[in-house]
């Protein structure tokens, strides 16, 4: 029987504390001005200390459960794609798990950066479609800020915390319809490892480290290999990129966003942006931004969903969905 993963539900959660481009210009050698000129961002959302990564993860899951009307025992496949995960081990999506009570199904993290929530996305799909699992939380989650240098301006005023989940469900194909992801492209070139990385690890420092990034040479590669990953996905789904309903991408830099638009010929309504409220929150911006196009009523069931996204490593990749 051929299987397809559908999305039964969505859910997003930022923390309560705001922090704005005025804060930021206290700190740090800014404007306001200055930051939404270059990134488009007004403010993001900072973790309160003692609020994990977990406990973002959790209540984003919790929204999701609920806008799907599931329970946590109707899970047997939790995949969280985080870069900042509460320990180096156990999983994040372990501590998920149990903090849910969703029984003893598989759960494990991936760490893609800000490709993560892609990556995740088509792993679960994998495991929904092989058979192998009936229903997955993806969740992208994050607290950024944790690894953000609150001194070097050219990365601190860019971040911010958040988590987003989707429920996936596998539904025989006739069931689903047109419904379901359609297809996902993934990539990465270890040869620009320094362009965007954490100065720090397990193995190499025994510390956390810092953001480190390149921004113009980030930008420089952004456009063209988004565009290219969003072409590609279309073309193995044989779907013309005109054809899609929305344009979910990942919160970088509002002007990365509006260069794909350009470059793919796209309509500026046919964006669903977070940019300006929430700063780029990694794994987290895609399923966060989603949440807030299906909570205004934008999104609909059955409408054609284009997903990028790309971070440290390079990594980059697309997806395609039916709602």
């Amino acid at each position: 029987m051929s299987l397809k993963a559908v999305l039964r539900g969505c859910g997003a959660f930022l923390p309560e504390q705001v922090l704005t481009n005025e804060d930021l210009s206290k700190r740090v050698d800014t404007s306001d001005e200055w930051i939404r000129e270059r990134t488009g961002i007004r403010e993001r959302h900072i973790a309160s200390e003692g609020e994990m990564t977990s406990d973002l993860a959790v209540e984003a899951a919790k929204a999701a459960l609920a806008n799907a009307g599931l329970t946590p025992s109707d899970i047997d496949l939790i995949v969280v794609a985080t870069t900042t995960p509460d320990l180096t081990f156990p999983s994040t999506a372990a501590i998920v798990q149990a903090k849910l009570g969703a029984g003893e199904g598989a759960a494990f993290d991936i760490q893609a950066v800000c490709t993560g929530f892609i990556y995740a996305l088509s792993t679960a799909e994998k495991f929904l479609t092989s058979g192998q699992h009936k229903r997955a939380l993806v969740i992208g989650a994050e607290t950024f800020s944790r690894i953000l240098d609150w001194e070097d301006r050219a990365t601190c005023v860019l971040f911010g915390d958040g988590a987003g989940a989707f429920v996936l469900e596998a539904q025989p194909a006739e069931e689903a319809g047109e419904r379901g992801v359609m297809a996902s492209y993934l990539r990465c070139d270890g040869r620009m490892v320094d362009l965007l990385y954490v100065d720090g690890g397990v193995s190499s420092t025994g510390t956390v480290g810092h953001v480190r990034m390149q921004g113009n040479k980030v930008f420089r590669e952004a456009v063209t290999r988004i565009s290219d990953a969003m072409v590609k996905v279309c073309a193995e789904a044989d779907v013309p990129v005109t054809d899609i309903d929305w344009f979910v991408p990942h919160q970088a830099n509002e002007r990365i966003i509006q260069g794909v638009v350009k470059k793919l010929d796209l309509r500026p309504d046919q964006v669903i942006s977070t940019i300006s409220g929430q700063g780029n929150t990694s794994a987290a911006s895609i399923p966060l931004a989603y949440c807030a196009g299906v909570a205004d009523g934008r999104i609909k069931t059955g409408d054609l969903v284009l997903f990028e996204a790309m971070g440290g490593g390079l990594t980059w990749g697309a997806a395609l969905m039916r709602a």
